[in-house]
């Protein structure tokens, strides 16, 4: 079996993975406010990853280095995936995960100001197309731009602001030690944001399974996707992940009465295509 074909079974785990915790997170989302839906995947992600260490001897290797930049890193990815799941209950989830996937172009344009990379001119152009794709998706012009939408859209921007400061952080950092500060923290920001008027509802029985699927699958998308990076390249593994977006599509058609429209089948091609050219530059 070629490292490529073992990048895409990879790939395959963390796109089923992906769109499981899209559907547990709508699942609750009627009955739970994103605040608490934090606090209760952190809690899952948090107890995998603390037994994981201490079962495996590697507790005692994490340590405090650089935790004031994991506390910068965390709270980006704590908003991004607050909005995340907002966006989820509000929006078609297919606009969601197409919002999602202009992460990388927004990594583009923040690099040079965060990591002082330079941007070059067929990076611009990804970007620009990219941009073009979720004006597409909004169609401002049928009727303004929603609150998800919005939220969707400033997301991908969390995201990529955490996928700047992780780059920095693993030349130092072991993956454990990132997981175990990142499901950490955010099991404290979604208990400072969830109970700070005392008022946090307890998961009723019936929805214990969903916040498990949201905490293991959480855990289990990344680590299929770091694994699959790991056997091949970024230009073979990424247009292996966008097939998350048909996938969920079809989903909110067939089960939620979602539309597939042609804004966001060309906006979503455009956004496609400006990642393609984005990894081509590299």
């Amino acid at each position: 079996m070629t490292s490529t074909t073992r990048a895409a079974i990879w790939m395959s785990g963390s796109i089923l993975s992906f769109t499981a915790m899209a559907i547990a997170g709508r699942a609750v989302s009627s009955e739970h406010d994103t605040f608490e839906t934090m606090l209760f995947r952190s809690i899952v992600g948090f107890g995998i990853v603390f037994f994981y260490a201490l079962s495996t001897g590697h507790l005692r290797d994490i340590g405090l280095h650089r935790l004031g930049y994991h506390a910068l890193r965390n709270l980006a990815h704590f908003t991004g995936q607050n909005l995340w799941f907002y966006a989820l209950a509000v929006i078609p989830m297919a606009q969601v995960f197409a919002l999602e996937f202009t992460s990388p172009l927004w990594v583009i344009v923040l690099a040079p100001f965060l990591l002082g990379e330079k941007i070059s001119r067929q990076r611009l152009i990804a970007a620009s197309i990219g941009f073009l794709g979720i004006l597409l998706i909004a169609r401002p012009e049928t009727g303004g731009v929603s609150a998800g939408m919005i939220a969707g859209a400033t997301a991908a921007i969390a995201f990529a602001l955490t996928a700047i400061m992780t780059r920095k952080l693993t030349q130092d950092t072991t993956t454990l030690t990132i997981l175990f500060w990142l499901t950490g923290m955010q099991l404290l920001f979604g208990l400072i944001s969830a109970g700070w008027d005392f008022d946090i509802s307890l998961p009723e029985i019936a929805n214990i399974p969903w916040f498990v699927l949201i905490g293991c699958t959480g855990l289990l998308a990344h680590l299929c996707l770091t694994n699959a990076l790991s056997l091949a390249p970024a230009s073979k593994v990424i247009p292996i992940d966008f097939t998350r977006l048909p996938l969920i599509a079809l989903i909110g058609a067939v089960f939620y009465n979602e539309p597939i429209t042609a804004g966001l089948i060309f906006g979503a091609a455009l956004i496609f295509a400006g990642n393609i050219l984005n990894l081509r530059g590299n």
